[in-house]
């Protein structure tokens, strides 16, 4: 088995989701799907409720901005009180939000109403989140150990909290210290962990970073933090020169913890 030393230094875990403590094909198959398969019976219940007129008005200023991009999906705006007339508008959030997964997007206006969506999912218990055997075991050592650990993904905190809240090992809330989504900044720019560093109360080389994204990584590593590649069932490939440049992984439990003396 291979043993990657975690530096002395290292008081805290910073862990991305998708692909480092879940499945990529958890997300793939079963997350994002459950989105475009319920979202306009989901939009046809919740209509009237503030928090999904909130996610709809997001969603319609996101469309606005998106205009002169190709193939944009516009919301109208209610012009009157017609039940066609919301059935169209409903068709509209219907066809943007299928546009906007059909390009991957990570706008904030997606990931509120996925996250609004899959917490009604959770909660009713249609689904359970995955996570690859060997995360929590490992969480559980770490945190024996005193090491703090965070969670830094561009789903939102609150879509982060019910898949920890509602998983196949149960609610495993606890053993997170808190949560980083992409209101801190993109995963791919360094000023994002100096930003959670500060939010943490430490100094970048303080945090180990395990990730499956390269980009990240690399922008992790320009802000002095410490990085290890997680190489899972699902993941994109690494290019040779990637794989000699970065310490890479196949489970947590390769993560060796000097014992603090």
């Amino acid at each position: 088995m291979v043993v990657l030393s975690v530096p002395a230094e290292v008081t805290v875990i910073l862990l991305d989701i998708e692909g480092t403590t879940t499945p990529i094909a958890f997300v793939k198959d079963i997350l994002f799907p459950y989105i475009e398969e319920n979202v306009k019976e989901y939009l046809q219940t919740h209509w009237e409720e503030e928090e999904c007129q909130q996610d709809v008005s997001l969603l319609r200023k996101q469309a606005e901005e998106d205009a002169h991009l190709d193939g944009a999906v516009p919301i109208p705006a209610a012009s009157g009180n017609g039940v066609d007339d919301l059935q169209q508008m409903i068709q509209a959030v219907v066809d943007n939000v299928c546009w906007q997964m059909s390009l991957d997007r990570k706008t904030t206006a997606l990931k509120q109403l996925q996250g609004h969506m899959w917490r009604a999912a959770f909660t009713a218990g249609r689904m359970k989140a995955e996570f690859f055997a060997d995360v929590v075991p490992a969480v559980r050592k770490w945190r024996e150990a005193g090491m703090k650990v965070y969670i830094y993904s561009s789903g939102s905190v609150e879509a982060q909290k019910l898949l920890f809240g509602h998983s196949t090992e149960g609610d495993i809330l606890e053993l997170v210290d808190g949560h980083f989504d992409t209101k801190i900044g993109r995963k791919v720019e360094s000023e994002s962990y100096r930003k959670i560093a500060d939010s943490i109360g430490c100094s970048t080389n303080n945090i180990l970073f395990l990730t499956d994204v390269t980009g990240e990584a690399s922008a992790a590593e320009e802000a002095d933090v410490h990085v290890a590649v997680v190489v899972r069932p699902g993941n994109a490939g690494l290019t040779d020169d990637e794989k000699t440049y970065y310490s890479l992984i196949t489970s947590f439990s390769e993560l060796y913890l000097p014992s603090s003396t």
